[in-house]
Parts: C-alpha cells; structure tokens; sequence
C-alpha cells in the first residue's frame, strides 16, 4: 500500500493579494520536502505593501515556480493528497500552476476525507496538539506536513517504524 502524501502551503494574504510563499509536502516513502517560493510578479500586491512578507527574501532565496512546478510533477503524479483543510490550498496550488501554464498532476482532499473517524474540529484540535507536544512551530509549512504524518500514523495509515 501506498503512503498517503501530505502538502502544506504557507501564504501571504493582504487586501489585494494572496500568493503562497513556502510549501512542503510528503513523499511515498514518508520523506518530505520544503522550499521557499519566488513569486509571480503578478501575485504582488498593487499597492507594494505585502504586510509581513519579505518579498526580497522570497525573491533571492525561492525557488523559480518552474523548478516547483517540475518537482511536484515528478513527486505527486496522479495522486490524492491531503491537507489540513484550514487554508485556501486548491486556490494556492492553482495559483502555482497557472503561473507556469500547467494544471497540478493531483487532486487536493482535506485530511477529513483520509481519517473519516474523528470530525473535523477533533481533527483539528488532534493536529494542533501534536504541534505543540513535537514543539513545532505552526506556520512552517514542514511542520504542518509532520503533523499531518503523525496524525495518520495514529490512525494506522503509516506503519510504526
């Protein structure tokens, strides 16, 4: 049996824009991935002001959305992959590809549709405590994805190891 594979998006969201800035997801074998994304000129926002985001940092240290692009392909190919349901993840993902001319390689689901026996607010609460019992920061997407792993590994969709 194939690993269920997990994606997390990290975002920038001001009055006039929205735009991921990093992104991790799983692998087949459990392993993740984590970059930084260089935005779409397009995706800045109008009056300059991006709140909080370091547009500079994003631009010197994110990876081209081609190379992105490339590497979801090879990684998620005709796969169902899980989120946490909580952020606009088809819209990002969307937003990923179109940049780029492409359509994504897989579909989105929220994690509520892997683990169909708890709801979403036990979900939620479950996700979040793990975070904080590993001591992970939440708003890095990378952490978000481990929790999602823990979380299915608790609910015997991952073998113990």
């Amino acid at each position: 049996m194939s690993l269920p594979r997990f994606l997390d998006i990290e975002y920038c969201q001001t009055d006039d824009a929205l735009f991921p800035t990093a992104i991790a997801w799983s692998l087949a074998d459990g392993q993740m991935k984590a970059v930084v994304i260089a935005p779409d000129e397009s995706w800045l926002p109008d009056d300059g002001d991006p709140g909080d985001t370091d547009i500079r940092y994003l631009m010197e240290q994110g990876v081209p959305l081609i190379e992105l692009v490339r590497e979801l392909h090879e990684d998620l190919p005709d796969q169902t992959v899980y989120v946490d349901g909580l952020d606009p993840d088809e819209v990002l993902v969307d937003l990923i590809f179109s940049a780029v001319g492409h359509e994504p390689p897989f579909e989105i689901a929220p994690i509520s549709d892997l683990i169909t026996g708890l709801d979403v607010e036990s979900l939620e609460d479950r996700r979040h405590q793990l975070l904080i019992e590993e001591g992970l920061e939440p708003l890095l997407p990378e952490n978000g994805v481990y929790a999602l792993l823990l979380l299915a590994r608790e609910e015997g969709y991952l073998d113990e190891d």
